[in-house]
């Protein structure tokens, strides 16, 4: 489950973990609630707020005439997002953004834990590769680039997307984000190429079997 399908409820990298946290501005266009009124509240209960986790808020740049104007975005955890509705009027739409939130934290606590599995199945299979790689003499023959480039080869081959690619478009964080199902598919990959070194095959042959036809992987 990528972050896009959860709508309400987003999850990133916090420290060590991944935590589900929503913001004030998807709190404001759900509840169909003007985004100052989010943040006036916020800020003047930011005391009650901060008793469940550090409140979190980034300051995003938005393009103006006259140059660009910085803004907070405030960073909810899923206490702070719970208390700071009942700051709200109970109209329909807050109402119905209060059981869309429930589900959304709760699938995304779900997705956390999926996730953790799957890295768990993946950390012995990434070593295993490592080793394969290192036994194989493809690091000696690829001037000590062997490690970056089947790792790319992996990644393209099972999401669609370069490691380098991926860090490129999402920052340092980005093999962290990938969900549950995207993790399985390298996992399985990284297990079909350490098994195809094992049998010998180098890294054009590997990429033949990886690679649909006409597909090159670029790094």
């Amino acid at each position: 489950m990528s972050n896009e399908a959860l709508g309400l409820v987003l999850i990133k990298p916090i420290g060590s973990k991944m935590e589900p946290y929503t913001t004030a501005d998807k709190v404001a266009e759900y509840a169909q609630v003007q985004h100052k009124h989010i943040n006036r509240l916020i800020q003047q209960h930011e005391e009650d707020l901060s008793e469940f986790g550090l409140l979190r808020f980034e300051n995003e740049a938005a393009p103006t005439e006259s140059g660009t104007k910085y803004r907070k975005v405030y960073y909810l955890n899923e206490q702070q997002a719970t208390l700071l509705i009942t700051y709200l009027k109970n109209t329909p739409p807050v109402r119905a953004f209060k059981k869309a939130l429930v589900h959304d934290f709760f699938e995304a606590r779900q997705e956390i834990e999926r996730r953790k599995a799957q890295r768990a199945v993946k950390a012995p299979i990434r070593r295993a590769l490592t080793d394969a790689i290192r036994d194989s003499g493809e690091n000696e023959r690829m001037h000590g680039h062997a490690f970056a480039t089947y790792t790319n080869l992996i990644y393209k081959a099972a999401v669609g997307k370069t490691a380098t690619q991926l860090r490129k478009a999402g920052g340092k964080d980005a093999l962290r984000n990938l969900d549950a199902e995207q993790l399985a598919a390298v996992t399985k990959r990284e297990a079909q190429v350490c098994t195809l070194l094992d049998c010998g095959m180098t890294y054009d042959a590997i990429r033949a079997v990886l690679e649909p036809p006409g597909k090159a992987v670029r790094a």
